[in-house]
């Protein structure tokens, strides 16, 4: 079997840009992955094409040796837009080899160690009480029992930090009180937080209402700023997202930083990357998260991910919506995902019609204005 062509597709989710790859070969079959979209998007599809030229002819299911090729033949680090390329290509090529073995891509990975895949779904509200009644109607709908929300009901930028922190405390303790205690909550700061110290206050503020993880608050740039973090919480630290390879997880993991990590698979490389990371965190007493704020097709490659990894915890999930690209998109029951045991390759089928025409939406992060003009993180 060979590779003959690769083509990418720029279409959206929701209010988003996305970039999917579409890999065929001379037998007929195919594989499909998605790109993330840090920005800018249009970046992506000509680094797509200059990756077919290394791989043209190539056997799709030499996965291991594919990748390796890639990165040697790119020979510098290739950033975050190489990585979201080559994770769409890498989604592609388990594609195709579960589709050319008959078996879902799980079954490569040594076959499933659980049987369905727990999910997590995002809510919020103007106060406590209108979250926890949004968690509910994601209950009743889809089943879900563990949510994610921001901390921040006051600016964080334009509030004493003091009331910031008063402030997510009522909040989830508002939550608390309207759900039932089985629940998990769990609370993204969104890498707004630049000194320290004022994260483990936001992070106290949270602890006696028993979060399920405190994500990101700090840039990952210094990751001995993350140790020292850890060390003074009482609850547990997540982070992962704004890394990329093994080898800046393995920096985290030694430092100690991190008590659950969250690399996307869209973002790190791939799913063989992120099965490499994933073995280092295990080593190291880590559960995985993965981050997926993604659309349908990278939600069809996580499950894969998931069922075959033993320290995975749960999976971020956003709902396909009215419209999708997929014929039959993963979607939640009693808060879980099902595996497809009889469903080859990714479990999924794209409507290639449906993403062919460019529909392609300008997004981009916009840093918030402090009060003296200058900027602050998003």
């Amino acid at each position: 079997m060979k590779i003959t062509a690769m083509k990418n597709f720029m279409t959206r989710f929701g209010n988003r840009p996305r970039v999917l790859v579409k890999i065929e070969t001379d037998e007929g079959l195919y594989g499909w992955g998605e790109a993330y979209n840090h920005g800018p998007d249009r970046s992506i599809p000509p680094i797509v094409d200059y990756i077919f030229e290394m791989i043209q002819g190539e056997d799709p299911r030499r996965i291991e040796y594919l990748m390796l090729k890639l990165y040697q033949q790119f020979r510098f680090p290739p950033g975050a837009m190489g990585l979201a390329a080559f994770s769409a290509v890498d989604h592609a090529l388990w594609d195709i080899s579960g589709k050319a073995a008959g078996l879902p891509v799980y079954m490569l990975l040594g076959g499933a160690v659980r049987d369905r895949v727990q999910v997590y779904a995002h809510f919020g509200g103007k106060d406590g009480r209108e979250a926890a009644q949004q968690a509910g109607r994601l209950h009743e709908q889809w089943g879900f029992t563990a949510f994610k929300t921001g901390p921040y009901r006051l600016t964080p930028y334009t509030n004493r930090w003091g009331l910031v922190c008063a402030a997510a405390a009522r909040y989830f303790e508002e939550i608390r009180t309207h759900t039932p205690a089985e629940w998990e909550f769990a609370f993204d700061a969104h890498a707004k937080v630049f000194e320290p110290i004022r994260a483990v206050q936001l992070a106290n503020a949270l602890a006696p209402f028993d979060p399920l993880f405190y994500e990101e608050p700090l840039r990952p740039e210094h990751l001995p700023a993350w140790a020292r973090l850890r060390a003074q919480l009482q609850v547990p630290l997540a982070t992962g997202e704004s890394l990329y390879s093994r080898f800046e997880f393995l920096e985290l993991l030694t430092a100690q930083g991190a008590d659950i990590i969250q690399p996307d698979i869209c973002a790190c490389g791939g799913l063989l990357e992120m099965r490499k990371i994933a073995a280092i965190a295990e080593a190291h007493y880590v559960p995985v998260a993965p981050h997926n704020p993604m659309g349908p097709v990278a939600t069809a490659v996580n499950p894969h991910f998931a069922a075959a990894t033993p320290n995975f915890q749960i999976l971020e999930y956003l709902l396909p919506g009215d419209h999708s690209w997929l014929d039959e998109p993963y979607v939640p029951k009693d808060g879980f995902l099902e595996l497809r045991p009889d469903r080859p390759g990714l479990g999924v089928e794209v409507d290639e019609q449906a993403v062919s025409q460019d529909a392609y939406l300008h997004w981009q992060r916009t840093c918030p204005v402090l009060a003296d003009g200058s900027t602050g993180y998003i």
